[in-house]
């Protein structure tokens, strides 16, 4: 698997060191060379196999002779060892759970199969890496979970101040060893530029062996591709065989992952980008010009970004077509009264709990169907976080509905641990040094 960057066609670099690197450079993103198209016949078949069985094939496809096939066999089932069931709530509406995972939200899966392909390429005796990842709520829990234990990295977490909830908090600053968090008095959108500016700083990088785990990391994309081929063949084996996605989007590597899996095969109809305020891309998609803005807090808070990163992968997916992307994308946003009343709704409707990122992708569905009243696919809202995770946002009937995960309970005695740094690059870059 060769890779080049976005902003320099020509460049070309293995599978290994765009792991380790994160970011070319240039500050464009890694994307693969060449996008392998999936046999037809496992597509038409897919409903035989089971997630891991799936999650191989995919990452076979794509990472060719990268890592041998039984070593890639046994990493992929290590780091994909839960669930994601589409959940059935009427005849033609799903909700597709990702938060089985260790930290409770689909982070999981990018986050575990990284950690592992990282801890597989470290050799013994080689320099310390350095992870460093910004969070808006869910990232930070799913990487600290990820690499927490792994010989050789240290993992550096910035979230922002005041804009992530109890739980997230409580996953983000409570592991120790070598996981560390810093508290940002920001927002994610600034915790984001600070990573950006860590990885194009020449002294920081003679000194330190430093990596992402965002989403820019192309080994956080690749696994997020498993769960779309499998929730098809789930809708497969119900007969259903046209599907429509609507995906929660905040810095748009969940529905980036979804787009690469259509360009390497999946049947897809059509895919739905759902934001709350922050709506870089809906007004992009509606007006043509692509203008970033400071983000908004809102309840759904891992969607709080004002300039996601990942969009170029898409608009490279695209080769900068806009028009051509505006037929397989369409966006919405929703606000957090909106989101309030989806939650009430999604309870009323289906006796089922989501969390307000969740709510968001549901109302996205519906907004979808009245301008498109003759598609009759069969629709999956991704839900993204496990309810428990926003104990403030629910009615309190609701709230004493929700199931507490133990391994949430296991963090309630567990002490705070961060470090506090302001939005310039100097302070955080001292902050490495010293550290």
């Amino acid at each position: 698997m060769k890779l080049y960057s976005t902003n320099n066609k020509d460049l070309r670099v293995s599978f290994k060191e765009a792991v380790f690197n994160s970011m070319p450079l240039d500050k464009g993103l890694y994307m693969p060379v060449e996008i392998p198209q999936l046999d037809a016949d496992f597509i038409e078949n897919i409903d035989r196999y089971s997630l891991p069985e799936i999650a191989y094939k995919v990452a076979s496809t794509l990472l060719k002779d990268e890592i041998p096939a039984e070593d890639l066999k046994a990493l992929v089932e290590e780091a994909i060892n839960f669930n994601a069931p589409a959940v059935k709530l009427d005849e033609k509406t799903f909700v597709l759970e990702l938060f089985h995972g260790p930290s409770l939200a689909f982070k999981d899966f990018g986050a575990r199969f990284m950690s592992r392909v990282m801890a597989y390429f470290l050799k013994d005796g080689e320099q310390l890496l350095d992870v460093l990842v910004a969070t808006s709520g869910d990232t930070g829990g799913a990487v600290a979970l990820g690499f927490l234990g792994v010989p050789n990295t240290r993992v550096t977490i910035l979230y922002p101040e005041g804009k992530v909830s109890p739980i997230q908090e409580l996953q983000l600053t409570t592991n120790g060893a070598n996981i560390r968090a810093i508290e940002v008095k920001g927002t994610f959108d600034d915790c984001q530029a600070l990573v950006k500016q860590a990885f194009a700083d020449e002294e920081l990088n003679k000194k330190f062996r430093l990596t992402s785990a965002n989403s820019i990391n192309i080994s956080r994309l690749i696994p997020q591709t498993f769960y779309y081929f499998n929730t098809y063949a789930q809708l497969k084996r119900q007969g259903l065989n046209d599907v429509v996605f609507s995906v929660p989007s905040g810095n748009f590597g969940n529905i980036g992952a979804g787009l690469l899996a259509y360009k390497m095969g999946l049947p897809v109809k059509q895919f739905i980008a759902a934001t709350n305020v922050n709506d870089t891309v809906p007004r992009y998609l509606e007006n043509g010009v692509y203008e970033t803005k400071p983000s908004v807090q809102t309840y759904a808070n891992a969607m709080d970004v004002g300039a996601p990163s990942n969009w170029v992968r898409i608009m490279d997916l695209f080769n900068q077509d806009l028009a051509k992307l505006k037929e397989k994308v369409v966006a919405y946003r929703f606000d957090d009264e909106e989101t309030l009343s989806a939650i009430k709704e999604i309870y009323k409707k289906f006796d089922y709990i989501a969390c307000p990122h969740t709510a968001i992708a549901y109302l996205a569905i519906d907004q979808y169907r009245k301008d498109n009243p003759a598609d009759k696919s069969a629709a999956v809202f991704l839900s993204t976080a496990h309810p428990c995770k926003f104990p403030d946002i629910f009615p309190k009937d609701m709230a004493n509905e929700i199931t507490i995960p133990s391994q949430v309970k296991a963090l309630e005695n567990k002490p705070k641990h961060a470090d506090k740094l302001g939005v310039d690059f100097q302070g955080f870059k001292d902050y490495l040094l010293s550290k």
